[in-house]
């Protein structure tokens, strides 16, 4: 199986067509990635907004997936296409990049790897930014069948107790501590605590395989798994780790706590993850 990550030292050595995804966004500082990427970015990188092109205007929760054939063309109209390995980075560990690696993946696009430590490894490599423009020529990015899988609150609701739900969040919000964002604080009913820092080392990277499969094994036993976090973002970083992991695809909850909450759904507040 190839490596669902790339380091800065194998990325600047590839000769094949690749085209980089420049993913940072920064919860309360509308337009801040965009701003970042302008002061320097991967040479040849294209800005993907979280926003305008990974979220839909409408639907469930802060940050609805788009219908996937609109995404497709919306990434057809930044340059991406079939024919290319796709490499998404960010600044913070993947957390955001993670969400456009997943988003590819649901379409069919298996060439997409994310850069382990993003640009931050990228420059600790010695490797240059740049503030260029890049070719954005459309290319044609086809919906093929997904790579992955999904479910909505409604199913996930009538299988509370039956599968293993991990949420990506912060402890502190998990447990109903605070919730600057969403109408209620706490946890889906069942859930365990899984925050996805727990998915990185002191530098910033991805985990060794082991170490993850031995972290995620102690949360999972066995069976189905259902990923969630505050809007459908961060909670990727945890079915990248899985996959990275050797462990099999976790399902995602895209709506997350932002639509269950939003919804009035039975909510769970302390350590403990409660009962069906």
């Amino acid at each position: 199986m190839t490596s669902p990550l790339i380091d800065a030292a194998e990325l600047s050595a590839l000769t094949e067509d690749t085209r980089l995804a420049d993913v940072r966004w920064y919860l309360g500082v509308p337009g801040g990635g965009h701003r970042a990427y302008h002061q320097g970015h991967l040479p040849g990188a294209v800005f993907v907004d979280l926003d305008r092109h990974l979220s839909a205007p409408e639907g469930s929760g802060r940050h609805p997936l788009p219908e996937r054939s609109v995404f497709a063309a919306t990434m057809s109209r930044l340059g991406f296409g079939d024919d290319q390995l796709i490499v998404v980075y960010d600044d913070a560990g993947g957390m955001i990049a993670s969400r456009l690696w997943w988003m590819l993946r649901d379409i069919g696009h298996d060439a997409v790897r994310v850069l382990d430590g993003g640009i931050q490894a990228w420059l600790a490599a010695g490797r240059r930014l740049s503030t260029d423009t890049p070719d954005m020529t459309p290319r044609t990015l086809t919906v093929r069948p997904s790579l992955t899988r999904q479910i909505d609150r409604q199913s996930l609701a009538s299988k509370l107790g039956t599968l293993t739900i991990l949420d990506a969040r912060a402890p502190e919000r998990y447990r109903g501590e605070v919730e600057p964002i969403d109408p209620a604080a706490g946890h889906i009913p069942t859930a365990l605590s899984a925050p996805t820092t727990g998915n990185l080392d002191a530098t910033g990277r991805l985990r060794p395989s082991t170490e993850l499969a031995a972290h995620f094994r102690k949360l999972v036993p066995e069976g189905e798994v259902v990923m969630y976090c505050g809007s459908g973002v961060t909670a990727c970083h945890n079915i990248l780790a899985m996959k990275i992991a050797g462990l099999p695809e976790a399902t995602l909850y895209p709506g997350s706590w932002s639509d269950w909450s939003t919804e009035g759904m039975e909510v769970v507040t302390g350590d403990e993850p409660g009962e069906r």
